[in-house]
């Protein structure tokens, strides 16, 4: 049964050919696609015609078939990949870039991430250095949404309206700082297509994994998937409030050896 409402697709690095990835790490790697792999799912949305949009213009919540397409972290991928490819469609996106990335080996170069607002696509926040915001303290927590925001603005000349959350870890105290720090809008991983009547600093987001076939992304567009991944998506939150952040990464890495 198909879930009503509108689905954000999370994407992260893209994989090209003889290029050597911005982490090596399972847990990272698995949130990699390789580039033909996200092109067959953009030509699939095209061809069936679909909307491909940036954050601002899915709240806006329009009748056509439409999905929000979103990238996490700010690899270089984003420019010298994910954008032409868009473009090639007519597509817009929200890029949430961690603003203490930029500059890094692998990722954004302030001119790249100009260049990025430059071609057509929005900038978002996804927050100062990638730490899980329900383990920091009210400086730290402080520090990852206000501060990053600022900084990615100065690179950019305008307001960074939307902010995403690392590794779908956030607390209340997270949503009031958002607002407080003139954020539109909250994104995180939880599994739910995003609707008119919904909190735009609670948007659910689905992630589109290594592995995800085109048959697996066409069901998840159209939000018939969702219930199946919410599920496992339940049971990982569990095991985090009762292991914590940190043992349950580290035992999630011996898993995925």
């Amino acid at each position: 049964m198909a879930e009503p409402g509108t689905v954000f697709l999370m994407y992260h690095e893209l994989e090209l050919a003889g290029r050597p990835l911005c982490q090596s790490e399972p847990g990272y790697v698995r949130y990699i696609l390789p580039e033909p792999s996200f092109r067959s799912q953009v030509v699939w949305l095209a061809q069936g015609q679909w909307r491909g949009l940036s954050v601002s213009e899915a709240l806006e919540y329009p009748s056509a078939k439409s999905v929000a397409i979103t990238f996490d972290d700010g690899s270089e991928t984003d420019l010298i990949c994910a954008a032409p490819i868009l473009k090639e469609s007519g597509f817009r996106a929200t890029f949430y870039v961690t603003a203490g990335f930029v500059g890094k080996r692998g990722y954004l170069s302030p001119a790249q991430l100009r260049e990025l607002q430059e071609n057509g696509f929005e900038i978002g926040c996804h927050s100062m250095t990638h730490a899980y915001l329900d383990d920091l303290d009210a400086a730290a927590l402080r520090r990852e949404i206000v501060d990053a925001g600022k900084k990615l603005e100065q690179m950019i000349g305008e307001k960074v309206q939307h902010f995403s959350c690392p590794g779908g870890r956030f607390d209340e105290r997270s949503l009031k700082l958002a607002r407080e720090a003139g954020y539109r809008s909250f994104a995180s991983s939880r599994t739910h297509a995003n609707s008119s009547g919904g909190d735009p600093y609670k948007l659910g987001r689905v992630a589109v994994l290594r592995g995800t076939d085109l048959t697996r992304f066409q069901r998840i567009c159209t939000g018939q998937a969702l219930w199946r991944m919410r599920a496992s998506e339940c049971a990982r939150d569990a095991a985090k409030r009762t292991l914590g952040n940190t043992v349950y990464d580290r035992l999630r890495a011996l898993m995925l050896k």
